[in-house]
Formats: C-alpha cells, sequence, structure tokens
C-alpha cells in the first residue's frame, strides 16, 4: 500500500525492502507484546530452560577452559586447536542449516509464493528471503557461541573491549554460509532433476566422504614418538588430523585468529584477520544482493514444474506402476506397505499418507538428511574413544555417555518429526473422526509406527556404537534394552503431548514444535533422559566406575526405571488416548 501523496518516482527500488522489513518487524513486535497473555507456565518454562542452559553452558565451558589453560606449556596450544576445530565445524553445520532452510524459505514457502508474482523485483525478495534464512539458521549457533566466548573472556581476563569486537566479528562470519547455503539451494531447486546433476552431486559427496575418513584416521603412536622428548613435537604430531582447520583460506581460519590475536594483545594481527573476514563477507554479500535475485524467479519455476526429482530415471518410473493393473495402478509405496504382514487395510492407507507428506515436505526431510550426517561422523569418530584405553573407569564413562548421546538424538527425533503428527491432520481432521477407524486407534497407531521406525534406528545406533567402543555381550543387552524402553517413552511422551497440545490451523511442522506443547515436550524429554542415564549409570550391575557392585542394588534401580519409565511415557499416551476418544469435531 502506497503512502498518500507519494508518486512513483520517489518509490527507491529499496522502497519494497524496507516495506517488508517494517511489516515483519511490526509483526514480530506484536508477537513479543502478546506474551502477556499466553499461559504463564508456556512463558516459565521456556525462561527456565533458555536461562538454565545459559548458566550451565557458561559453567560447563568456563571450567573446562580453566582446566585446559592450566596445562604448562600445553594449555594454550590446546584452547587454541580447539577454538579452531569448533568454529571450522560450526561453519559445516550452519552452511547445511542455511541449505534446507534457504530452500524452504524460497520453494516451500506461502510468503515467498505470494510475493513471486507480484511487482517486485526478484533481487528483493532474495534479499528478504535470505536475511531471513541466515537469521533463523543462526540464532542457535549465536546461542550456543555466546556462553562460550564469555566463559573464554573470563579464563583469560580479557578487556571489555572483547565482547563487541568479538560480536562484530561473528556477525560478519555467519554471513558467508548463508551466501553459500542460498547459492546452493538455488543451484539444487534450478538442476537438481537433472541426471548427470545427480550423478555429479553423489560422486562429489562420496568423494568427500572418503576424504574425511582418509583425514581423520587415528595417528600411530610410533617408537620415534616414543623416544621424544619434547613434548610439544608429541603433541603436535598427535594433533596432526587437526591441521585441515588451520588452512589459512578457512572463514573460521580468520574468525579464530582474530579474536585470539585480540586476547593475546596483537591487534594489529587482530585487525588484519577481522579485515579479510569483513572483506570477503563484503564480497560475496554483494554478489548474492545482486546476482542471485536473477536465479531465484527461474529456479522457483523449475520447482513447480517438475513433479519428481527422480521422473528422469526409466527404472523408477517402471517400479512406480504395476504393469499387472493397468486401470487401477499402485504405488511402490502402497504396494511396500501392503506387503507388511498383519497390518489393516485402513491403518495402511494412513501409513501411506504420513510417509507421503514427509517426503513432500523438503524441511522435512532435509532436516532429516542433516541429522544422519551428524550421526554418521559421530560413528566415524566413535571408535577412537576406547582404542588406547584399558582402564575399566573410562570405558563406563564412555559407554554411558554414548547412551546419552543415542537418547538425546532419539529425544530430537521425537519431539521434531514426532510430535506434529496428529497436528498435521489439520482442520480435516474430523474425516478420520467420522470414519470408522476412530481418532483414538490413529493416535494409537501413531505411535506404534513412530516406536518401530525409530527403534529401528535407535537400537541399531546403540548395537553399533557398542560393538565399536568394544563392549562385551552383557553391557550391549544392557543398554539396548534400556535405549529400548526410553524408546517406547519418548514415544509415547511426544504422540501424548502432540495429541493434547494440538495445532490444527498451521501446517509448518517447525512452527507447531515452537508452541508451548513442543517445548514443553523438549523439556520433558531432557529431564526424563538426564534422570534416566544418571539412574541407571549410579545403579548399573558394575557401577559408573566399572567394578562390580552388589546385584541388588541393581535390581532396584531397574525397578525404579520401569516404573519411571512407565509413568512418564504411560500417563500422556493414556490421556492422549481418552481426549481422542472424547474430542469434539
Amino acid at each position: 500500500m502506497i503512502p498518500a501523496g507519494t508518486s512513483s518516482k520517489q518509490l527507491a527500488p529499496a522502497a519494497p525492502f524496507r516495506l517488508l522489513l517494517q511489516i515483519n518487524a511490526l509483526s514480530m513486535g506484536r508477537t513479543v507484546l502478546m506474551l502477556r497473555q499466553k499461559s504463564r507456565l508456556w512463558v516459565g518454562v521456556i525462561g527456565l530452560f533458555l536461562v538454565g542452559y545459559a548458566v550451565m553452558a557458561y559453567g560447563l565451558f568456563f571450567q573446562g577452559l580453566r582446566f585446559l589453560s592450566r596445562f604448562p606449556g600445553l594449555g594454550g596450544l590446546l584452547v587454541e586447536r580447539l577454538l579452531f576445530l569448533l568454529f571450522a565445524c560450526l561453519f559445516g553445520l550452519l552452511l547445511l542449516s542455511n541449505l534446507v532452510i534457504s530452500y524452504s524459505n524460497f520453494f516451500r514457502n506461502r510468503e515467498a509464493e505470494f510475493l513471486l508474482p507480484l511487482p517486485i523485483p526478484p533481487e528483493t525478495i532474495f534479499r528478504w528471503k535470505f536475511l531471513e534464512s541466515v537469521l533463523l539458521a543462526s540464532w542457535a549457533f549465536l546461542f550456543l557461541i555466546t556462553p562460550l566466548l564469555i566463559a573464554y573472556g573470563h579464563v583469560y581476563r580479557v578487556d571489555c573491549h572483547f565482547y563487541p569486537v568479538t560480536g562484530f566479528l561473528v556477525a560478519l562470519y555467519i554471513i558467508l554460509p548463508g551466501v553459500a547455503g542460498s547459492g546452493l539451494s538455488l543451484l539444487l531447486a534450478r538442476y537438481l532433476d537433472r541426471r548427470l546433476f545427480q550423478i555429479i552431486l553423489l560422486t562429489t559427496i562420496a568423494a568427500l566422504i572418503g576424504v574425511f575418513v582418509w583425514r581423520t584416521q587415528p595417528t600411530t603412536v610410533t617408537e620415534e614418538m616414543l623416544l621424544e622428548n619434547r613434548v610439544l613435537v608429541v603433541i603436535d604430531r598427535l594433533l596432526d588430523n587437526t591441521r585441515l582447520v588451520q588452512f589459512p583460506f578457512l572463514p573460521s581460519y580468520w574468525l579464530s585468529s582474530a579474536i585470539q590475536n585480540w586476547v593475546e594483545g596483537a591487534y594489529r594481527s587482530s585487525v588484519f584477520y577481522g579485515g579479510v573476514l569483513l572483506s570477503y563477507t563484503l564480497f560475496f554479500g554483494l554478489v548474492s544482493m545482486t546476482r542471485f535475485g536473477a536465479v531465484l524467479y527461474e529456479a522457483s519455476s523449475c520447482v513447480r514444474s517438475r513433479g519428481s526429482i527422480l521422473g528422469r530415471w526409466t527404472w523408477l518410473r517402471r517400479l512406480r506402476t504395476s504393469p499387472e493393473t493397468p486401470v487401477t495402478t499402485r504405488s511402490l509405496l502402497e504396494r511396500c506397505v501392503e506387503a507388511i504382514p498383519g497390518l489393516p487395510g485402513d491403518v495402511g492407507t494412513i501409513l501411506v499418507k504420513d510417509i507421503r507428506v514427509f517426503w513432500r515436505d523438503t524441511t522435512q526431510w532435509g532436516q532429516t538428511l542433516m541429522l544422519f550426517g551428524l550421526l554418521t561422523v559421530y560413528l566415524m569418530n566413535l571408535r577412537h574413544f576406547t582404542r588406547q584405553s584399558d582402564s575399566a573407569f573410562w570405558v563406563s564413562i564412555t559407554s554411558f555417555l554414548n547412551l546419552g548421546a543415542c537418547s538425546l538424538n532419539l529425544a530430537t527425533i521425537t519431539t521434531r518429526f514426532v510430535f506434529p503428527q496428529f497436528s498435521l491432520e489439520g482442520r480435516r481432521v474430523w474425516l478420520m473422526g467420522l470414519a470408522p477407524l476412530g481418532l483414538a486407534r490413529v493416535v494409537w497407531w501413531k505411535f506404534l509406527t513412530a516406536s518401530v521406525l525409530t527403534g529401528v534406528l535407535t537400537l541399531s545406533l546403540t548395537l553399533l556404537s557398542c560393538w565399536m567402543l568394544h563392549l562385551d555381550g552383557a553391557h550391549t543387552v544392557y543398554f539396548a534394552i534400556a535405549m529400548g524402553v526410553m524408546t517406547l517413552v519418548l514415544n509415547a511422551l511426544s504422540v501424548g503431548l502432540g495429541t493434547l497440545y494440538p495445532n490444527f490451523s498451521e501446517t509448518n511442522p517447525g512452527k507447531i514444535v515452537s508452541g508451548f506443547g513442543g517445548t514443553f515436550c523438549l523439556v520433558l524429554s531432557f529431564v526424563y533422559i538426564l534422570g534416566s542415564v544418571l539412574l541407571l549409570a549410579f545403579g548399573s550391575p558394575w557401577g559408573w566406575r566399572g567394578e562390580e557392585q552388589d546385584t541388588a542394588r541393581a535390581g532396584l534401580t531397574g525397578l525404579v526405571f520401569a516404573v519411571a519409565s512407565l509413568a512418564a511415557g504411560g500417563i500422556p499416551l493414556r490421556l492422549a488416548l481418552r481426549r481422542a476418544a472424547t474430542m469434539e469435531l
């Protein structure tokens, strides 16, 4: 809407972009003001969770950095290498996050669909969606890195000017993965259905994985290293695999060097690396702001005009349709679901529908790929933890930390993908309520389906990690049973709270999870995991130190764990089934 008295000559090219900023800033301000009208429990839970994480993260980072810095002659080297490694890993995570979020913002977003047909330059639309994508992809990074940088400054007792300078450098740093992620998303959208592009993409990914595996091979301790008297030389050789993150052309190298030089008082070197980071950010930012918009419209047209990214493969087209049934063709997915023994037909139809909705949502399966990539990196490095350790104490600590990592991964999956399943039925949920299947049965089968799918994933991860940690059969069975129980509980918790706190007016699963129910589910899942891992560690038959202990105590601990798990998962699921059976549609 153009204000009165404004001529067309007075409308600068940046006017639509400025208008978008004003509208969204006003919307965000009103959203913040509406927090007073929301439930105090919701605001209290989120506030307590955020403050608790910030305080706990700062304490852990401060104690860890102070512990490392106290090593005479080695503390500075270890902290320096860890800082380089941290920012390099976070750059990769930011790149993947920006890729997924940019793709969904450009091509799977209602606002983008509304803006593209309007007489607005594509560059303006790209600038706005780019800014939104960078903020959405980087807020978690900023929330994670802030306690670390504050603790780093307190350990080395820096001056107050360290914090604004570091904040400015980090703000520059997050733009580069945003530019790379948005550019890759446009490239994927434009050419992802091409067979040659798919072959090149898969070959590149396989080559990168191979190089990563080759570069992360553990360093063998040779006799020459054992006879070496210079400690720094030995440490440098043991940390040889981390030299890759010290490549001078990496943005993480510029940021880490600028921060460390500022802490050490070498302001000229810090300004130099900061200037390098600033120049690259300005250059690639200007290129993206002025050139990427021209590709946006064409890429969006390609995404909306093609039916499938694998449609050019002849063998896949033959598998999708059954030649025996030319009149009523069934897809490959339907035939696979029908082949499951003992699965009722109506439940199979619901399962096919949920799988198709999941596959058509790029944001969901894109985040799933990111999660599997992180799991792959975790498993590839897990074999190094106990390779040189013969101590029962460290093996026990590592095994229970692995149990915590597997359960946290499970909580991430259930909260992000299982919780919004009932809400995604939308305003047409009354169709299922009136169908012979019934809402209560739908909720029950969603719980069973989610438990089976996540159970296969998490139990496979648990067994594989136990094998890589060289645990015996008794320990493996113990952790597998514990993981199986936690799988049922976390799925019951997610399905139950998702049914008790539905949001049928929202179609974005990410926004459904960000509500009160999703936040409450995430907090309860973390509390249950923390309590369960501590209980299983201190009450295990081997003790948390890896020593033998009284089996009666272990039996009592197992009974407490079973009762607590039954209450944590059974109560929300029971309430959800009752709510679904009596829900007014």
